[in-house]
């Protein structure tokens, strides 16, 4: 379990393509590293399979990881933000994040609000009934608040989000190394779901 408050911003160092999956190589800063400890790296939980005192780890990202989410995009020299585990003793700045991507959402604009700056993505139909305004979410591993969540506008239901990027956010996570098209990974609030799933049996076809 994470918090969504990013610790480093690490570098990957190698990509060793497997059978559709992967093993990844990152340059992470934490010299003392666990062996199968849980790394979310760009808001995926993944376990460390090897790490050394110079802080790099590697770690195995599964064919349904890369589906899922943007570590298939990542090649040697990019960057990605890194969060270890909460501890009973940590406190809760963010919110609760499991590392378990929900979904894939589109940069498409960044808009300077001096010293803050707005996000717009472009976000899946699926995720719609997840978000709501002042909500959490987490984009990248990192707890944002929406701002805004827009209605459909396209066929497949596709809808914008906005968030706002205090300096600190953007200073101390890759967001400021993305360009316009960029796929973040996206984890909804997991209250949502389990009020959704909870609430099944009170839903008729009608208003499910």
């Amino acid at each position: 379990m994470f918090s969504g408050i990013i610790e480093r911003v690490g570098g990957v160092a190698a990509v060793t393509p497997g059978q559709g999956d992967r093993q990844l190589s990152i340059m992470t800063g934490f010299a003392d590293l666990a062996l199968g400890e849980s790394v979310a790296v760009n808001g995926v939980c993944l376990t460390v399979t090897f790490s050394d005192d110079t802080g790099r780890m590697e770690v195995f990202v599964s064919r349904e990881t890369l589906a899922r989410s943007n570590l298939g995009d990542l090649v040697v020299g990019s960057k990605v933000n890194l969060e270890r585990a909460v501890t009973l003793e940590t406190r809760l700045s963010g919110h609760l994040v499991q590392g378990h991507v929900d979904g894939r959402a589109t940069l498409v604009a960044v808009i300077e609000e001096p010293p803050a700056r707005r996000m717009v993505l472009r976000a899946p139909a699926a995720l719609r009934r997840y978000c709501v305004e002042k909500g959490s979410i987490a984009l990248d591993g990192i707890s944002l608040t929406l701002n805004r969540v827009g209605e459909p506008d396209r066929p497949d239901g596709v809808f914008e989000i906005e968030l706002t990027l205090i300096p600190h956010t953007w200073d101390h996570t890759h967001l400021g190394d993305l360009a316009l098209g960029a796929q973040i990974n996206v984890e909804v609030d997991v209250f949502a779901k389990y009020v959704e799933q909870l609430c099944r049996g009170y839903l008729t076809p009608s208003n499910a």
